[in-house]
């Protein structure tokens, strides 16, 4: 895995997301992104969905597993691609489980379309934005009178 800073920065930018975008690829090899909501649990190389199944996502994920996860926040953007599985682990379910979930399943738990999408990180890009908004705007304004890019944070690619 990559260096604590990285891994600090990545997980700061997941927690302040409440959603996130998964893309897919589908069997007419057509890219599908859909809105997922974040779970609270630590990053440690895989990420966690809610899911159900069978759905068209399901179906994507079993034709190409390989996916694309991303985040925004007023602070930060995070892109992370991995590849994808559906599981049916009861007490991850348990774990994960929240009160906004059960809006999404019928018979909460026990709805038995209910089923995780775990995906495990192979890289991630980031954009750390660590300067203020004034000070943002002014790094722009510099930039179209220097015609040098603005310097507003940091972009780093990292392997995980």
């Amino acid at each position: 895995m990559t260096d604590d800073t990285d891994l600090e920065t990545i997980r700061t930018i997941i927690d302040a997301a409440k959603v996130a975008i998964l893309t897919t690829t589908s069997d007419e090899g057509e890219l599908h992104s859909r809105p997922l909501a974040v779970l609270s649990d630590k990053f440690e190389g895989s990420l966690w969905f809610f899911t159900a199944d069978p759905s068209p996502k399901s179906r994507d994920i079993a034709i190409n597993p390989e996916v694309n996860v991303a985040y925004a926040d007023g602070k930060g953007y995070l892109s992370v691609a991995g590849t994808a599985s559906i599981e049916r682990n009861q007490t991850r379910i348990d774990q994960l489980w929240n009160p906004m979930v059960e809006a999404w399943f019928e018979n909460g738990k026990d709805d038995p379309s209910v089923a995780l999408l775990r995906v495990d990180a192979r890289s991630a890009e980031y954009w750390s934005v660590d300067k203020p908004g004034v000070v943002r705007a002014f790094q722009i304004a510099k930039a179209l009178v220097t015609k040098t890019p603005p310097d507003l944070g940091e972009n780093r690619t990292v392997a995980l």
